[in-house]
């Protein structure tokens, strides 16, 4: 029972690193909080209600199709939500915040339009597909979820720190004028970097729909507050620390669940990441900032 409790911990914490993750690269590169980037998941996770289940089509090509959709979703939130305000004088420090939030509203009811209210459901042809260890039943999906959230943890670690790109968005992130005298196209990181996190963000979409086998336009408003949490939890703009502050997260949900009042679970998950923020105000693996 603890074994099992514990996969699903690390299933769900997976999905929870992954949207931390989109939060952390916008706010590392532009250091604000990208609150569209709940309803860009939604989104992603409908797109594979469409594929899958309305149009019976493979779950790759759900991947694929929501990818592209969320990937197209970032480079309009950067293009005309974010870049209009950037640099831009007498513009307050608070308008690109305030801009997202905006979209968010606007993503949410045009959601709501597109797809119907209530919860839409998410089939696969193999989540039912499990198997025994010992005493233990592991089912296939988990698998999959956890494998894909590894892979992609490790290819966005590999790309900041070993490519090209990734340098120069790590050199964005530090000082933008800067990074531009030494040769950054700024502009052009910037809008990939929302691009690559909107996208991610389509990902844990779909991974969201085959865990839960259901997806409802709500449920960006609530991942979102989440992904928001973990990175303040791990550290704002870490990326070690979204990972860990997932997995931590969905772990103790997952407890409090079966051991607990399910009722609580967010509020008691919430309250132990304050409980943290008191002890560590930088986060888990924040830095203390010099007085």
């Amino acid at each position: 029972m603890l074994i099992e409790q514990l996969i699903n911990g690390l299933t769900l914490g997976s999905i929870y690193a992954i949207v931390a993750l989109g939060f952390t690269l916008v706010f590392g590169v532009l250091g604000i909080i990208n609150m569209a980037h709940g309803e860009i998941f939604m989104f992603g996770a409908f797109i594979g209600v469409i594929v899958t289940t309305t149009l019976q089509g493979p779950l790759w090509l759900a991947f694929l199709a929501a990818v592209l959709v969320t990937a197209i979703m970032g480079y309009m939130l950067e293009r005309f939500a974010l870049r209009p305000l950037r640099n831009k004088q007498g513009v307050s420090h608070l308008a690109p915040l305030i801009s997202t939030i905006g979209v968010s509203i606007l993503l949410e009811n045009l959601s709501h339009h597109l797809f119907g209210a209530g919860n839409h459901p998410f089939r696969t042809s193999f989540a039912e597909i499990s198997f025994q260890v010992g005493s233990i039943t592991v089912y296939l999906v988990q698998i999959v979820i956890f494998v894909i959230s590894v892979l992609l943890m490790y290819a966005l670690s590999f790309w900041l720190g070993k490519t090209k790109a990734g340098k120069a968005l790590r050199a964005t992130a530090e000082n933008l004028e800067t990074a531009s005298i030494l040769g950054v196209d700024v502009k052009r990181t910037i809008t990939m970097t929302v691009i690559i996190a909107s996208a991610m963000g389509g990902i844990a979409g779909i991974l969201v729909g085959m865990a839960f086998n259901s997806v409802t336009p709500q449920m960006g408003l609530s991942i979102g507050l989440k992904g928001l949490a973990i990175i303040i939890l791990g550290g704002m703009g870490n990326v070690k620390g979204a990972m860990a502050g997932g997995l931590i997260l969905g772990l103790a949900e997952t407890f409090i669940v079966v051991y607990g009042d399910s009722g609580y679970r967010d509020a008691i998950a919430f309250a132990a990441i304050i409980v943290i923020l008191l002890i560590r105000p930088q986060g888990l693996f924040g830095k203390k900032i010099s007085a």
